[in-house]
């Protein structure tokens, strides 16, 4: 099938087919977006499209679970208001969500590190809680280190032997300690997923919202944990984990694991960008870079 192109037209047309009352909206494209792109229509609302994501379950799952979500969590997420079914004009899904407001973090910066910490830590606090017994399950993202060390080991060799340097066996020692950890004994908790910077918008120097619930489901924790390199600046690492309060050792020592291993995704996206591939994000290698050497820096809290 051949790929239809997402304009401004095309949003509009759908719009007026399946819901006339925001048709006459201002429509304009946002910046960045892969699997989905987004299009901010009036001030308040925004249209997720189906671009390269040929998965329906991601965007099911947000109109599903994140109504039920959002009123617990103390940052705002999108809320589906309408759903759009595919159709003959376009045959995959798209959904208005409600606009979060900010900079997306690959765009912007957090200056308030410590405000920060305790923002990501009350976050995640309030997700991180027993899900339904039909909650989703786990697709991969969540699994335990020991289960991942295949992507592990493709993202550390395909990322340049030269943007490692010599700290390529600190990194491996991380994961190999991940993997020494032992499993998540708790019960499955909501987990996000995939935080990363495109997946979280910042304001006034600080965390001010989250995005991108598309690989929302039950399990361990610790894939979540790992933002607290990921995502926070430099020194802010042992304040996060003091504000949660509820992570054990073999915990952190999964969720550096898999920060690293994000560092390096993060890393080689940056590496495609920068050579023109498909999906690349140039500036998203600095950002993996600055997080994996927080990952090897900031000493385990405890």
């Amino acid at each position: 099938m051949t790929e239809i192109e997402i304009s401004a037209d095309l949003i509009r047309d759908l719009l007026q087919d399946q819901h006339p009352d925001l048709a006459g909206l201002p429509l304009r494209e946002v910046e960045g977006g892969w699997g989905n792109q987004m299009w901010r229509l009036g001030d308040e609302l925004a249209v997720r499209i189906q671009r390269m994501d040929t998965d329906p379950e991601h965007q099911l799952k947000e109109r599903r679970w994140l109504p039920m979500l959002a009123p617990r969590l103390p940052l705002p997420v999108p809320v589906p208001v309408r759903s759009g079914v595919p159709s003959e004009r376009f045959p995959k899904l798209w959904t208005v969500m409600t606009w979060v407001p900010g900079l997306p973090l690959d765009r912007g910066s957090i200056t308030r590190g410590e405000h920060a910490a305790d923002t990501l830590a009350a976050f995640l606090r309030a997700l991180h809680v027993p899900a339904p017994a039909d909650a989703p399950v786990d697709t991969g993202r969540g699994a335990q280190p020991k289960d991942r060390t295949e992507g592990f080991e493709h993202f550390l060799h395909s990322v340049d032997a030269d943007a490692i340097g010599s700290d390529a066996a600190d990194v491996r020692a991380v994961w190999d300690d991940a993997v020494a950890a032992s499993a998540w004994e708790g019960p499955p908790v909501w987990v996000h997923g995939d935080l990363h910077p495109a997946n979280v918008v910042v304001a006034e120097g600080t965390l001010a919202g989250v995005v991108d619930f598309g690989d929302l489901f039950v399990g361990d924790p610790a894939s979540d944990l790992a933002a607290a390199w990921v995502l926070l600046p430099a020194g802010a690492t042992a304040r996060f984990f003091a504000a949660y309060a509820e992570a054990d050792e073999a915990t952190v020592r999964r969720a550096r694991g898999l920060a690293a291993m994000k560092s390096l995704f993060l890393m080689l996206m940056g590496q495609n960008g920068e050579r023109g591939l498909p999906g690349g994000k140039p500036a998203w290698g600095p950002a993996g870079r600055a997080a994996l050497d927080r990952v090897l820096s900031e000493r385990l809290p405890g």
